[in-house]
């Protein structure tokens, strides 16, 4: 709900709060999956011994994450109260005026701002280390296996309700003005659909605090393992892929820390479910980060709108997906090969969809940069400056307004407006020179006044005529329901192809492998080629995007990673070899103790063993003897 919720949806919002370019919220994004890769090693090593508890790691790192929570809100009591671009005299056109300082100050914050966010986001990753990787393995040692799939996609499934919950909530604080326990907005004459507008971005993280302390004192609580997680242990069957290195004891001392590693390395199945771990990875980060920004940009929508349909999407899609998935594995009672095989056929299904980045709006009708002024250009003059509005000494703050002839203009002083008047939550301007519009002039009704004022430009964005929004939700919809449909049985393969004594390391080893090539550089990758489809930059941060270019880079991305990802289920599917030599079993055993199959409710003959010898026929109970140390 925090990261990928909450700071998800203030991306745009705290962009234009403090100046910043998507490359240094790509930073902020980033420093999540910097922290836990710095994390993973030590954590899931020293967590998964035999003499740790694993649920007081959980718990203190809850409570780390409830403090990174708190610094991430910080910079909103550190810096002055947002002043509305726009509000000012000195916004509108002043003829023969000179570029004022006002009009020129810059955003508040900057490289601090950055500074305080990405710890926050360090601290995040730290305290959430611990909950996919030593969460998930106690899980896994105290259900049965059958069960195990279940419980994990119920745990997998939070995993993807709580950034949908984010989204939700997140975009609805975002209607709230920034500044409203000092400020009331409909005095400034802004409203959320304005472009000047700042959402309250910093609540839900101080809502995430006090939930993360809430949180913690009953995990610091559980016990060391649960009743009857020895006997359950005791009965499972080995699925590890089997050779001669990885037949070895636990790695219990720090000096066996290569050998561990290199037993994993030479595990080509586990090593190729990494890197499509990785390439997995790379999109669901990259696309969580800025997927509200493209559907705001294409379509034309507020940050809360987008959020919304973002939270709206997640909740089906994600959290359907992934439970999904885990009733799948169990329903079609899956080995090891047969979920690898479930993964492909799920990605193959996701890559098609993949293109619904095709889909494009035209550009915003922008004036001086996707349509020109109705006024003459001034030869040696910047792209916002026309002979309407040469005399009035505009500075560089965006404050959009629409004008009535349906073209946004950068800002009041832009659209060489001399009058404002303020009427409830909006700012109607009047005498705007180069606003011409086609017919007559649009009337705002006053309701307090009974009149009805006619203007030529208002504070809020113009409507677009795209008509791909709710196609664009379906097939994305349908994107994310077959991406979470695979990370499930993506993740009971990684447990099942390594040994059992491995897998606490092994899912740490993952999780370094997917953030290192996949979660760390994702944001700044996508935020490089967003910043490069920037058309107008204002006050350090972009005010317009070209859409044709930022859908063509984000459908490259979507299809590259997809491609890749598909690759690398293939291959670890075909190098994997199940214990006993027996290739691509696709069925496990139908119970979990090994030579007891029970048939609509009558027991099969079973082979009787003498004197030590075995009946090397009987494939499953074989492996069962060979593997299973308690028999």
């Amino acid at each position: 709900m925090v990261v990928n919720g909450f700071v998800n949806v203030v991306i745009t919002t705290i962009e234009r709060r403090f100046g910043l370019r998507s490359m240094q919220t790509g930073v902020i994004a980033g420093g999540y999956d910097m922290a836990s890769f710095a994390c993973l090693a030590p954590v899931t090593y020293l967590g998964g011994r035999s003499s740790s508890s694993k649920p007081r790691w959980l718990g203190w790192g809850v409570l780390l994450m409830g403090l990174g929570s708190l610094l991430f809100a910080l910079p909103h009591f550190v810096v002055p109260p947002y002043k509305v671009a726009g509000e000012e005299t000195d916004d509108l056109c002043i003829v023969n005026a000179t570029s004022s300082s006002l009009k020129d100050e810059p955003a508040e914050g900057g490289a601090w701002a950055v500074a305080v966010f990405v710890a926050a986001q360090l601290l995040h990753g730290a305290g959430a280390t611990p909950l996919f990787t030593l969460g998930v393995t106690y899980i896994d040692e105290n259900v049965s296996k059958k069960m195990s799939s279940v419980y994990l996609g119920v745990y997998y499934t939070m995993a993807v309700v709580g950034p949908a919950l984010g989204y939700v909530v997140g975009g609805q604080m975002l209607r709230i003005y920034t500044d409203f326990a000092t400020v009331d907005s409909e005095t400034l004459g802004v409203t959320p659909l304005s472009s000047s507008w700042i959402g309250a971005w910093w609540i839900g993280f101080i809502l995430s605090a006090i939930l993360c302390l809430i949180v913690a004192l009953p995990l610091l609580a559980f016990p060391y393992e649960l009743p009857g997680a020895a006997e359950i242990r005791a009965s499972k069957v080995s699925e590890a892929h089997e050779s001669a290195e990885t037949k070895t004891a636990a790695f219990s001392a720090l000096r066996e820390l290569p050998k561990a590693i290199a037993a994993l390395v030479k595990n080509p199945t586990f090593m190729f479910l990494n890197l499509a771990g990785a390439s997995e990875g790379m999109l669901i980060s990259g696309f969580a980060a800025f997927l509200p920004k493209l559907i705001e940009n294409q379509f034309s929508v507020n940050p809360s709108q987008a959020a919304l349909l973002l939270g709206v999407i997640t909740v089906p899609a994600g959290g359907g997906g992934t439970f999904l998935g885990g009733w799948l594995v169990k329903r079609w009672r899956l080995a090891c090969a047969g979920i690898i095989k479930l993964c492909v056929v799920a990605t193959l299904l996701a890559t098609v969809f993949s293109f619904s980045f095709v889909l494009s709006c035209d550009n915003y009708p922008f004036a001086g940069v996707t349509v020109p002024y109705n006024s003459p250009s001034i030869s040696g003059g910047d792209q916002l400056t026309a002979q309407c509005n040469a005399a009035c000494g505009c500075g560089s703050r965006a404050a959009a307004v629409c004008g009535a002839d349906g073209r946004a203009y950068a800002s009041p002083c832009r659209a060489a407006c001399a009058r404002a008047l303020t009427r409830g939550a909006h700012t109607l301007y009047q005498r705007c020179a180069c606003v011409a519009p086609a017919a007559a002039l649009p009337v705002y009704y006053d309701a307090e006044t009974n009149t009805s004022i006619p203007y030529e430009a208002i504070n809020s964005t113009c409507s677009s005529e795209c008509v791909y929004l709710w196609l664009f939700v379906f097939l994305s919809f349908c994107l994310m329901l077959f991406t979470f449909i695979a990370t499930m049985p993506a993740l009971s393969a990684t447990l099942r192809c390594v040994r059992e004594e491995q897998r606490s390391f092994a899912l740490g080893l993952q999780w370094i492998v997917v953030r290192l090539l996949g979660t760390i550089p994702a944001p700044l990758l996508f935020g490089f080629l967003i910043d490069r489809a920037c058309r107008l930059w204002a006050a350090g941060a972009c005010a317009l995007y070209d859409n044709l270019h930022m859908s063509r880079y984000m459908l490259a991305l979507a299809l590259i990673g997809k491609l890749c990802s598909l690759l690398f289920f293939f291959f670890a599917w075909w190098f994997y070899r199940p214990p006993g030599g027996k290739n691509n079993n696709a069925v496990a055993p139908s119970a979990d103790l090994p030579g007891h199959d029970k048939t609509n409710g009558n027991l099969p003959t079973v082979t009787t063993i003498t004197n030590g010898t075995l009946d090397r026929s009987n494939g499953y109970c074989n492996q069962a003897l060979e593997c299973s140390d308690h028999l």
